[in-house]
């Protein structure tokens, strides 16, 4: 693998308070920064000041949106040492959106390579407390200057960090749900098994509306029955009903979280019953209704869910209203691709 070169900031900003973190705002001294160009492949690893990019005006991430990210995080353990949850996985995934969004491969030993290094460099920006880590965002952009449609044939993988609290200010209180049945996410055959930014602007419509009234986060239904529960915002989500386990299927539409796959295995290994439940196929002789969650008095469980599940009370709405649920930790859990876990250590200074 090749050399990263390190060149060091000069002045270091001042480290924020831990207890008063906000999600994605302090960003570090320091960035990794490789580039790719067709024919000569992946070249020039280095971890620079963190600083603004130099783009063309005419980038084709700019126009097309030819971009992937991936989100994980380093965590401070008890005796002072810093761990990661399996990046490498984080790397395989960012592959498997390279290749939906027309994106080279990035060797997995030089992306991996980029993060930890990153993170050595940057590790007494690790908070210390509860409930806190250093949040890492490597990502991959096409910066061909053409506005031709067509794939990037020059690009960059970048890898920036920060300190981070907790996403929600609830922290791991229950948070409020608004359940979507207007817009779709993603659906089969499209980006939604690729975790690429136009995804998460189709997703901002919706999530200003249930800001709007009081809901931390929305319930996505699949996007041609209306009425299959997907995901939740950026997260997976599994139920609990009658003992057993539910979460909806990697169908094509769905992202395949890390944390997901590590807590079914961890469900397994528990004696917990579970299974994924997979939408109707399209050819199904039962048209297409809207979300069947409305009915007077309290919104439906999940088609999947056994007639004797208990599901929240909900007020009774208007046809034209969205209908919404708060749903409560016993009968929702939420999963972020860059939830808690320790696994990789990452060596530091006296170590």
């Amino acid at each position: 693998m090749q050399e990263i070169k390190i060149t060091r900031a000069q002045t270091l900003k001042e480290k924020p308070d831990s207890s008063t973190l906000v999600f994605g705002k302090s960003m570090t001294d320091h960035m990794f920064i490789v580039d790719y160009d067709a024919g000569q492949g992946w070249h020039d690893p280095r971890i620079v000041p963190y600083a603004p990019l130099q783009i063309d005006p005419a980038a084709k991430v700019l126009h097309y949106a030819q971009e992937i990210f991936e989100g994980l995080k380093a965590y401070r353990t008890e005796d002072g040492s810093i761990q990661l949850f399996r990046p490498l996985d984080n790397v395989r995934r960012m592959n498997a959106s390279a290749e939906r969004m027309a994106l080279p491969q990035i060797p997995e030993d030089l992306a991996l390579a980029g993060i930890t290094e990153l993170v050595k460099v940057e590790q007494d920006w690790v908070p210390h407390e509860k409930d806190t880590s250093l949040y890492i965002r490597p990502f991959m952009v096409g910066l061909d200057a053409a506005l031709g449609v067509h794939s990037s044939h020059h690009c960059q993988y970048i890898v920036i960090v920060c300190p981070v609290g907790a996403y929600y200010p609830e922290g791991l209180d229950p948070v409020k749900i608004y359940v979507e049945d207007q817009d779709v996410r993603a659906v089969k055959g499209g980006t939604g098994t690729a975790k690429t930014g136009g995804n998460y602007a189709a997703s901002l419509r919706a999530g200003d509306r249930a800001e709007a009234q009081g809901y931390s986060q929305v319930l996505w239904l699949d996007g041609v029955h209306r009425k299959y529960i997907e995901e939740v915002g950026s997260m997976n989500v599994m139920f609990k009903v009658a003992g057993k386990i539910l979460t909806p299927d990697l169908n094509g539409s769905v992202l395949d979280g890390i944390t997901r796959r590590s807590c079914i295995q961890l469900l397994k290994d528990w004696g917990y019953e579970w299974r994924s439940a997979a939408s109707p196929p399209r050819s199904s002789s039962r048209p297409p209704r809207r979300a069947s969650w409305r009915r007077p008095g309290a919104p439906a469980p999940p088609p999947w869910c056994p007639p004797s599940a208990s599901w929240p009370r909900a007020t009774r709405r208007s046809p034209s209203a969205t209908t919404r649920s708060a749903l409560s930790p016993s009968a929702c859990t939420t999963s972020s691709p860059a939830s808690s876990g320790a696994a990789c250590p990452i060596p530091t200074a006296g170590s």
